[in-house]
């Protein structure tokens, strides 16, 4: 597969040729340039698979640049930092900011090629009908969004797994814009977490009319609404056992058939199930039914937490106060440096659920254009634990859950079901981590 050109960025005569050299010799197209503004036009009329940069050029900062290209761009390509013992901490602050990686002087050649053959894009990836960021600037999560495409060809069934929060209906959306034929195609969505046991063979399959008490029309379910086009079934850990059964001969036999009805319905669908659950386990506990494991996990996507890909913290900022600014107008909000350092180091337990809610909640409250890190934690999220030393970081997080999810009930009354509906998980899940947690409600009964 072809890969994008190379844009090296390096003053040093020796250095620049020595790693041109290479570079090609490797099979890499590489545009070398000496200066920031040469760097500054090449990347403003052509597209590139990756950037190596000298942070030191003789006029300006590299830094600088990936900082003003970022933000002119969310398809800017990965920028790969060389840096010496004086700009080590510059280098360290970009990759904070969204940068791919840095390399020390003097640096090991063959590590610096095997870094860009990591995170430069391919060409036929790229220039695939979807945006390049949707799903994030790490390496992570461009590795998922390249994998989209060929999966969309190829696949009719996968499982997205990964905590609460981190964008798994969001890849499954991105899978159907690769995969649909045409604008007519449908993605139908089931939180099964939120959908009341007695209901869901109803809502799944559909009913005829008089099937039962209330059912005074046909209508279709949300099986046969999604075919031609994408089931997405989040939360299918939470599915009973019953329904498993049924799900299962549904994708064997591809046909459905409604409450109340004798006849069986063709259906076709690309079927999507995401869990934040660990499924293996539930099939060794007798809780998920070993064949529909193997048949939906035949393609595995784990999505990181968003602590584990902090490239991406900044960037989802900028996306989020973008959305806000488009919506409600006035002037675009800006972070303070403490504000950003501090968004970086928090461990979002709630992923980027929680930093969505924190920068709406920061841009309602504050006064000035220019957001502190008040803003963000005064009320809508938690300050890092004070006394943390000594802790491991499974302990650390469920520091940082556990105040989280008690504030939260605090906001809500302790109302079990509200609290839920604002962090986004189903009751369930959080009855299970307050019990995981040793948290108790004081209105325990209102589940």
């Amino acid at each position: 597969m072809k890969n994008l050109p190379l844009c090296l960025i390096e003053d040093d005569e020796i250095m620049g040729e020595s790693l041109q050299d290479r570079f090609q010799l490797e099979g890499f197209n590489v545009h070398w340039l000496r200066t920031l503004a040469g760097g500054r036009s090449a990347l403003l009329h052509q597209r590139f698979g990756a950037v190596v940069s000298d942070i030191r050029l003789p006029d300006g900062d590299g830094g600088d640049l990936f900082l003003e290209v970022r933000q002119q761009s969310p398809n800017a390509p990965p920028f790969i930092f060389i840096t010496g013992d004086g700009t080590i901490d510059r280098a360290v602050t970009l990759l904070k900011a969204g940068a791919c990686d840095y390399v020390t002087k003097p640096f090991d050649l063959d590590r610096l090629v095997e870094k860009v053959r990591e995170v430069i894009q391919p060409a036929t990836e790229v220039a695939d009908p979807a945006p390049s960021g949707v799903l994030g600037v790490s390496a992570a999560m461009q590795r998922i969004e390249q994998s989209l495409p060929r999966l969309a060809r190829h696949a009719s069934a996968f499982l997205i797994t990964g905590e609460s929060g981190t964008g798994k209906e969001h890849v499954a959306k991105l899978f159907h814009e690769f995969a649909r034929d045409g604008a007519d195609c449908p993605f139908v969505a089931v939180n099964c977490a939120a959908m009341p046991e007695g209901l869901m063979e109803a809502e799944l399959f559909g009913y005829e009319k008089g099937a039962f008490t209330g059912a005074v029309r046909m209508k279709k379910g949300l099986l046969e609404q999604a075919s031609c086009g994408t089931l997405f079934l989040d939360e299918i850990g939470e599915m009973p056992l019953s329904m498993q059964a049924k799900l299962l001969r549904t994708i064997q036999d591809r046909r459905i058939t409604r409450v109340g009805s004798e006849m069986s319905i063709p259906v076709g669908f690309r079927l999507v199930c995401a869990t934040h659950r660990d499924l293996k386990g539930m099939v060794a506990q007798g809780s998920f039914r070993e064949d529909l494991f193997y048949r939906i996990n035949v393609i595995h996507v784990k999505v990181p937490a968003l602590r584990e890909r902090p490239q991406d913290i900044l960037y989802f900022v900028r996306c989020f106060l973008d959305d806000f600014q488009r919506q409600h107008g006035g002037e675009r909000r800006i972070l303070d440096h403490k504000a950003e350092r501090v968004l970086l180091e928090y461990p979002w337990p709630g992923n980027l659920r929680e930093l969505k809610n924190a920068i709406e909640r920061a841009c309602i409250m504050a006064l000035d254009r220019v957001l502190t890190a008040d803003a963000f934690f005064e009320e809508c999220s938690l300050p890092l634990p004070a006394d943390s030393s000594g802790d491991t970081l499974t302990e650390y997080m469920a520091r940082v859950e556990r105040e989280y999810l008690t504030r939260a009930l605090a906001r809500c009354e302790n109302h079990m079901g509200k609290t839920a509906t604002e962090l986004g998980i189903s009751r369930k899940n959080l009855w299970e981590k307050m019990r995981k947690l040793g948290i108790r409600s004081e209105s325990e009964v209102d589940i």
